[in-house]
């Protein structure tokens, strides 16, 4: 294969410029050509100039732009034959062997036609002299790619677009939220999705609304306004002050009756006596800057798409790249069409726990989270159930998310009938006894806050702390701790699990919540706070950027981790650093003499900016002033050299969406396994999180050992994979086959 095709088509979506950069870099990297097809498929059909090359430099700096540079269109010509015959001739003469198609399930399903027809219109072409037969191909290799906001097609967890959505909408509704707090008013809050409820939901599960509808799952009772208009105004008899209602534009009821945003505040208004207003957020959640999750999926995506196209053996069929469970998957186009028209069908059937079903496990069991977390008071105990007293505490560094975590493991225990206690000030809390039972108010607004409301610290137990944690565990009557923090946390609770022996009061079920921005914790390949780090780092880096440009200067960029390099490594990816250092690989003087050759020629040839990204602990004698410093005496009169130290700021700020998504749904699982363990002879002390594709819970026992103690970082780290895509999309452009 020696010449590729991409397009992105249908309704943009933020992360497809980053997709279209790694496809054509990814391509020119293996001496492939890549043809951008402008327009989408109405470009496919007129041709001419809307089919041409882009060389290394054309995706130069389109990482951090929303919408798509080689643009996007709806095209009623290719949905005829005719168009498709003209579209297929025009690939021909332009010698495209493979397509890269960027869309939704409107643009893969004329991708799944092209594909199927392109035999038939092959035919009919050379029968009519109009292309020749030597020129032509049995079949047209194609890979696509999701960019859809609402995050609607069957074949991955989450479409490109869909994370930078979810952003603006909880930006909004948190914005939203001060002012109708501020005068006890209600609001319904109206956001995209025809047919999908992702956006609604997630976005009602971040933001802590108070009330969601979404169309695969409509309120269960014909008199559901009822039961709306009672929760929450039960919600204000307990002191809120303000209340939120999500919609999807999409919502129903089970009957099949659309629901509008009109409507909900009609019946606000009635049956609450609320003062409301409606906000109805558009097309704002389909532009602006992507966010680093969507910039470093579309990257992954891209790459792997070129990876599966010129592999021969994929050629059988249209694939779809997608990533489930932080794993980049390849699912075959045609299922992928089918099983998202089967959840349309479904909806449009009213066959509602089909459409569920199809949804997924993670969807479903979010949703009945969202039922829980909206209650104005939990259930009430009933006699006889069994209860628990659970207590949560905070440890180790503070991470974005911990208050969210707290949240939705207080109420969902309360609402299962258990009581709950916050452990005040991490370990230091547990040995002074500083332990006050938790309401289902208590924790009210901690769904979007910054910070430990708990207080955190990283002293870890030692000596008589021990015997003062055991005493206080049996005072209080603990069945089960849940600690949500770092691997300061993990050490505490693994030196308790280490004592049972000595201290039977530590006989309890233990569970640790992945909570920390250097994402290095065992048993955990996505810790709650880190993409809220990663998108406070590619903000700060964006704008250095900006600043660089207008001076011709080149920036050093030192971001935490310490000996974990996540941070540095995916902030490289996402803003497009050309060289980042990490601790794993160390730092020698040949690497920066290197550096230093790499920038004078870059500049000397028309380079405006240099950036480079390096980990706190890349190594202790190359510092970041050191480097700095080495630089500008280099660069003379070529560049200046200014060093960003971000410090804090990286721990600092509300949670993101993912992390605050995350972080319920962890909670929930802890909850059910401090449940399930309490009362055994033996129960575990274990952690949780994402690991090879699953939730897993690993014990105590085993997180010494997938640990280098030293360094106190994992031993294997996933994203190291990622290192060559980074190489390769970094590296400043050669002459030759890639320009």
């Amino acid at each position: 294969m020696k010449r590729i095709g991409v397009l992105t088509s249908g309704g943009d979506a933020p992360g497809m410029n980053a997709a279209v950069r790694a496809v054509v870099r990814t391509a020119l990297d293996k001496g492939v050509e890549v043809q951008a097809i402008y327009e989408g498929y109405q470009g496919m059909v007129e041709g001419g100039d809307r089919i041409r090359s882009l060389t290394w430099n054309d995706v130069g700096g389109i990482l951090h732009q929303g919408g798509t540079i080689i643009g996007s269109a709806r095209s009623a010509i290719f949905r005829q034959r005719e168009g498709r015959l003209q579209a297929v001739k025009n690939l021909i003469l332009h010698g495209i062997e493979g397509l890269v198609v960027i869309g939704g399930d409107g643009s893969l399903t004329g991708a799944q036609l092209l594909f199927d027809e392109w035999p038939g219109l092959v035919e009919e072409l050379v029968t009519a002299g109009q292309v020749s037969a030597a020129a032509t191909l049995p079949k047209l290799p194609i890979v696509g790619l999701i960019g859809s906001i609402d995050n609607d097609m069957y074949g991955t967890d989450i479409t490109i677009g869909a994370d930078t959505a979810l952003h603006r909408i909880v930006d909004a509704i948190d914005a939203i939220s001060s002012t109708a707090a501020s005068h006890q008013r209600s609001f319904v809050v109206e956001v995209m999705g025809r047919r999908c409820g992702y956006l609604a939901l997630m976005g009602a599960l971040a933001s802590g609304a108070d009330w969601v509808l979404i169309p695969e799952s409509p309120p269960n009772l014909d008199n559901w306004e009822d039961k709306m208009a009672e929760v929450l105004r039960l919600g204000r008899q307990v002191g809120r002050r303000d209340s939120i209602v999500v919609i999807a534009e999409g919502a129903q009821d089970r009957r099949g009756n659309p629901i509008s945003s009109e409507y909900v505040k009609e019946v606000l208004e009635k049956r609450v006596g609320e003062d409301t207003r409606i906000t109805v957020l558009g097309h704002v959640q389909r532009g602006g800057s992507p966010t680093a999750f969507d910039r470093i999926l579309s990257t992954q995506l891209g790459a792997a798409a070129v990876e599966l196209l010129l592999n021969p053996a994929n050629h059988q069929t249209p694939y779809v790249i997608g990533m489930r469970n932080n794993r980049i998957t390849q699912t075959p186009l045609p299922d992928c069409l089918r099983i998202t028209q089967e959840i349309n069908q479904a909806v449009n059937n009213l066959d509602f726990n089909k459409a569920m079903d199809l949804r997924g496990n993670s969807f479903r069991q979010t949703f009945a989270n969202v039922r829980t977390l909206v209650r104005a008071l939990p259930h009430a105990h009933i006699p006889g159930q069994k209860q628990l007293h659970l207590a949560i505490l905070n440890a180790g560094s503070p991470a974005p998310g911990m208050n969210t975590a707290v949240r939705a493991a207080v109420r969902i225990a309360l609402d299962k009938g258990h009581r709950v206690s916050g452990i005040y000030h991490g370990f230091k809390g547990l040995i002074k006894g500083d332990i006050k039972p938790l309401d289902w108010r208590s924790v009210n607004g901690w769904a979007i806050r910054g910070g430990a409301e708990l207080g955190s610290n990283r002293h870890v137990p030692q000596g008589s702390d021990f015997y003062a944690i055991a005493r206080n565990l049996e005072e209080q009557k603990i069945d089960g701790l849940l600690m949500v923090g770092g691997w300061d946390g993990y050490l505490g609770m693994m030196a308790m699990y280490n004592r049972r022996d000595t201290f039977p009061a530590f006989n309890l079920p233990l569970i640790c919540l992945p909570a920390s921005i250097n994402n290095g914790l065992p048993g955990a390949e996505l810790s709650v706070g880190a993409d809220t780090a990663l998108n406070s780092i590619i903000e700060a880096v964006d704008k250095i950027k900006q600043s660089a440009v207008a001076s011709r200067r080149t920036f050093v960029v030192e971001v935490m981790g310490r000996y974990c390099g996540y941070l540095a490594l995916m902030s490289a990816l996402a803003t497009g650093a050309e060289r980042v250092y990490l601790h794993e690989e160390g730092v020698c003087l040949d690497d920066l003499s290197q550096d230093v050759k790499n920038l004078r020629a870059g500049f000397a040839q028309g380079k405006r900016v240099g950036l480079m990204i390096r980990n706190e602990m890349a190594n202790p004698i190359y510092t970041t002033q050191f480097m700095s410093a080495l630089f500008e005496e280099e660069g003379g009169d070529l560049f200046d050299v200014r060093q960003a130290i971000l410090g804090h700021l990286q721990q600092g700020g509300n949670p993101s969406p993912f992390d605050r998504i995350q972080a319920s749904r962890l909670a929930n699982d802890c909850i059910q396994f401090l449940e399930t363990q309490a009362g055994q002879a033996e129960p575990m002390g274990a952690c949780i999180g994402l690991v090879g594709g699953e939730m897993r819970f690993t014990e105590m026992r085993d997180v010494a050992r997938m640990m280098d103690m030293e360094t106190a970082r994992p031993r294997q780290q996933w994203w190291l994979d990622l290192r060559p895509i980074a190489r390769i999309l970094a590296q400043p452009a050669p002459n030759g086959k890639r320009e």
